[in-house]
């Protein structure tokens, strides 16, 4: 493998197509504003580089980032690539993942607005991400040890795995199919309208009107704070340990709390709303 070490890349296209090579201690920078400076690149490694122009990896193939930092200047970064790990890394432009495929982040910290849309096969573990439409259009997610803030997030997404996160979001998985969130805190107003076959097991559920218009909706041993008029129109098996402030017309299924506060079954529904609801018996 080349290697190339101590250099600046200023120009557009700087290393264009270049194939097997580590890249280290190097800045992509300067007045020449270049951009795709490693774009068509193949089997590229970059160790502790900084970046700070447009466009730089796209349509590349295997291609690892380690302790690498993208300022807000070095937008829409990785698109199109194929086969990325990043780790100990700084991703602060915007845009800066997007249809990418077989993606692995560690240890990252990332400020980008829409990242990580249309892509798939993502694995990410131990990351702080601030984003909004996080994951737009994304399938095949597996999240471990997250801690995001911002809004709107993984709408439209399929397949998707959450576990020990922190989630600080405002209409997350809307649309969504197929995602399963455990041992997670889950923070935000209007969680998950009209999703499918999304469950949460022993997560904590922060937020007004959550969970509504749901199909195959799945609540294991959870927790609720602020949740009022929650579960509207919706087809859900529920347990929840503690109180739900309000469940609203949901249209089948079971809901199991401590204690509910309100249960309010209204005439003009627009649905049959024949859901199960109870509080547990007390000892």
């Amino acid at each position: 493998m080349k290697i190339i070490e101590n250099k600046n890349f200023p120009n557009e296209r700087d290393l264009y197509g270049i194939n097997d090579v580590l890249i280290g201690n190097c800045s992509f920078d300067g007045e020449a504003d270049g951009e795709s400076a490693l774009k068509e690149a193949r089997n590229v490694k970059l160790e502790s580089c900084f970046m700070n122009l447009r466009y730089p990896l796209w349509h590349d193939e295997n291609v690892e980032l380690d302790g690498v930092k993208m300022t807000d200047k070095c937008r829409a970064a990785l698109w199109y690539t194929r086969s990325l790990k990043i780790k100990n890394s700084e991703m602060f432009g915007i845009k800066a993942l997007r249809e990418c495929s077989d993606v692995d982040i560690r240890s990252t910290k990332i400020v980008s607005p829409e990242f990580g849309w249309k892509s798939r096969d993502i694995y990410m573990k131990d990351c702080d991400i601030e984003s909004e439409y996080l994951f737009l259009l994304s399938s095949g997610i597996k999240l471990d040890g997250i801690k995001f803030k911002g809004k709107y997030s993984f709408q439209y997404v399929e397949n998707v795995t959450i576990e020990n996160s922190m989630l600080d979001t405002k209409d997350a998985f809307w649309h969504s199919k197929n995602v399963t969130v455990r041992n997670s805190v889950v923070k935000g107003e209007y969680l998950a309208w009209y999703s499918e076959n999304l469950t949460l097991e022993n997560c904590k559920i922060i937020g007004t009107q959550p969970l509504c218009y749901c199909k195959n909706l799945r609540l294991v041993d959870c927790e609720t704070e602020g949740c009022d008029f929650s579960f509207e129109y919706s087809d859900a098996e529920v347990t929840v340990r503690g109180n739900i402030l309000s469940v609203k017309n949901p249209k089948s299924g079971r809901i199991i709390a401590d204690s509910i506060g309100e249960i309010i079954l209204t005439p003009d529904s627009k649905y049959p709303c024949n859901a199960e609801i109870k509080e547990r018996i007390k000892a």
